[in-house]
C-alpha cells in the first residue's frame, strides 16, 4: 500500500501540483479520485491500486474493469509505469500489459502501444506522446523524445528528439520541456510521513474509503 500511495502521490502532483506527504493529503487525494472529477487520474488511482494487497486489489481491479469499459483506456495494471504518470484526454487507449513506461510520461487520446510477438515498446523518461499515435513492436523511445499526433512508430526514437509521420521520422532534435508540466517531486517529497496516524491506522482509514468510493462513486 505504501509503495501505491507514492506512485499515487507523484501522479497526483503531475495533475494538480503539490503532493508532499502527509496524511490530510492523502486523503484528500483518495477522495478527489472517488469523486472522479477527472477520469483520466481516476483511472490511474485505481490501476495503482489495483497493484497492492488484498482486498484492496480486489475492489480496485473491479472498478478498474468498468472505467475500462466506460472510457475504452485500456491500459491492464500489470503495464509496468514509473512514477508521475500523465493520460490526457483519456479515451481511446491501448497499451500491451508489457509496455515499459518510465517517469513523467505523458500520453494522450487514441493510443496504441501493441506487439503481435509479445515484445512491446520501452519508453524512457519525460517523453511527450501526441493524441492517435501508434507505436508497433519492440520500438525503444528515448529519454525527452517527443511524438507528434499521428506517428506510426516502428523504429527507436533517440533521446531528446521529436518524430511525426508515418513512418515516423526525426523533424527535429530540440526538446519540449513546456508539454511535460508538474514533473515528479524529488523522491524525498514524495514518500510518506506518517504524523497524525500510525501505519495501520492510516491502511485502515485508506480501505474504509476505498471500499465506501466502491459503492457510493460507480
Amino acid at each position: 500500500m505504501k509503495k501505491a500511495l507514492e506512485y499515487i502521490r507523484s501522479d497526483y502532483h503531475r495533475y494538480y501540483g503539490g503532493g508532499g506527504g502527509n496524511n490530510s493529503l492523502t486523503i484528500k487525494i483518495i477522495l478527489l479520485a472517488l469523486i472522479a472529477r477527472n477520469h483520466c487520474f481516476t483511472y490511474i488511482f485505481w490501476m495503482r491500486l489495483a497493484k497492492a494487497r488484498k482486498p484492496i486489489s480486489l475492489i480496485a481491479r473491479s472498478k478498474l474493469r468498468r472505467l475500462q469499459k466506460k472510457y475504452g483506456i485500456q491500459i491492464p495494471y500489470t503495464t509496468q509505469i514509473g512514477y508521475g504518470f500523465y493520460i490526457g484526454h483519456g479515451v481511446g487507449i491501448v497499451v500491451n500489459g508489457r509496455t515499459k513506461i518510465g517517469n513523467n510520461v505523458n500520453i494522450s487520446q487514441f493510443l496504441s502501444i501493441g506487439s503481435n510477438k509479445g515484445t512491446p515498446a520501452t519508453i524512457g523518461d519525460n517523453v511527450y506522446i501526441g493524441p492517435h499515435v501508434s507505436i508497433v513492436e519492440d520500438v525503444k523511445i528515448g529519454d525527452k523524445a517527443t511524438i507528434g499526433a499521428g506517428a506510426v512508430v516502428v523504429k527507436d526514437v533517440p533521446a531528446g528528439s521529436t518524430v511525426a509521420g508515418n513512418p515516423a521520422k526525426a523533424i527535429s532534435d530540440r526538446t519540449h520541456p513546456k508539454y511535460i508540466q508538474n514533473k515528479k517531486p524529488n523522491k524525498s517529497n514524495n514518500s510518506l510521513h506518517i504524523t497524525r496516524y500510525s501505519n495501520k491506522q492510516l491502511s485502515r482509514r485508506i480501505n474504509q474509503l476505498v471500499c465506501y468510493g466502491l459503492f457510493e462513486f460507480i
